[in-house]
């Protein structure tokens, strides 16, 4: 099986690697470019037997599954260009969330997929949002769930709940370690611990909370419950975040789905003006 990849930015890369390690595939039988081809070439310079190809129809040509690893609104020209050298039994892998599967199914004659992964699944770990097309075969779809289980816990989802499924397991990490760095932050600036202390500690923490909800000894509001001892320090701290959160949270979502219906109105107009 050969595997190419259009794209290797951070999340393009992201995947290389996590393949790579978790050997989805041997670096043998990797085909990848990159408008800026340094960066592929970065990239056989960690894993010498990768194919760097000078340009996205030669990973087409090369490839069975081909992973589009490039910004929404650069697909729909990337399909026209690619279209005339795809075959049916190959696979066109979006990773972009904008675009649905029947979006790419209407431009090119191949299978089509999306997959949505995370910053997570480089250590093997975390979710990664699969989408399959009506053209995709079960035995296509069956070798895409093989390649990310080994890399992640595959969740298929309907386009519904993409932007918001795609906030939490994508978005997700980048929030969360914004916030916990306000968390460090605070610590160092209100009392004597160092910033490399109270980074380590926080680290340490973050690692533990996943290894507890990953064995299934506490869910989210049993841990908040058996650390929460009634008129302790703990309850003390919750009631600053009851009071000071607010809807935040609320108005997170809303500001990535305004983004996404923006995004959608660009995309819907490159496809419905083909």
């Amino acid at each position: 099986m050969k595997i190419g990849f259009i794209g290797t930015g951070n999340m393009g890369r992201i995947l290389i690697e996590a393949f790579c390690e978790a050997k989805v595939s041997t670096p043998s039988s990797l085909f990848i470019t990159n408008r800026t081809i340094q960066k592929a070439y970065a990239i056989k310079r960690k894993y010498p037997e990768i194919h760097v190809c000078t340009s996205s129809i030669e990973v087409v040509h090369q490839s069975d599954f081909i992973f589009l690893c490039v910004k929404p609104l650069d697909i729909h020209p990337l399909l026209k260009e690619l279209k005339t050298g795809l075959q049916e039994h190959q696979c066109l892998i979006s990773i972009t969330s904008p675009i649905s599967v029947e979006q790419i199914e209407s431009a090119v004659p191949c299978q089509v997929a999306r997959v949505i992964p995370s910053i997570t699944n480089r250590a093997k770990a975390g979710a990664a949002l699969l989408t399959f097309g009506n053209r995709c075969s079960e035995h296509t779809r069956n070798i895409i769930l093989s390649m990310f289980e080994k890399i992640s816990k595959p969740i298929l989802i309907e386009n519904n709940i993409t932007r918001v499924a795609s906030d939490i397991i994508s978005c997700g990490p980048a929030f969360f370690s914004f916030l916990l760095q306000k968390f460090i932050e605070a610590a160092e600036a209100e009392t004597d611990i160092s910033k490399e202390d109270a980074v380590q500690l926080a680290n340490e923490m973050m690692i533990g909370i996943g290894k507890l909800l990953e064995s299934g000894y506490y869910t989210l509001p049993t841990l908040q419950e058996k650390v929460h001892v009634k008129g302790g320090v703990t309850g003390e701290g919750i009631k600053v975040l009851e009071n000071e959160l607010g809807d935040m949270f609320h108005h997170l979502f809303q500001s990535t789905h305004a983004k996404f219906d923006e995004d959608l109105q660009k995309v819907r107009h490159q496809f419905d003006n083909e």
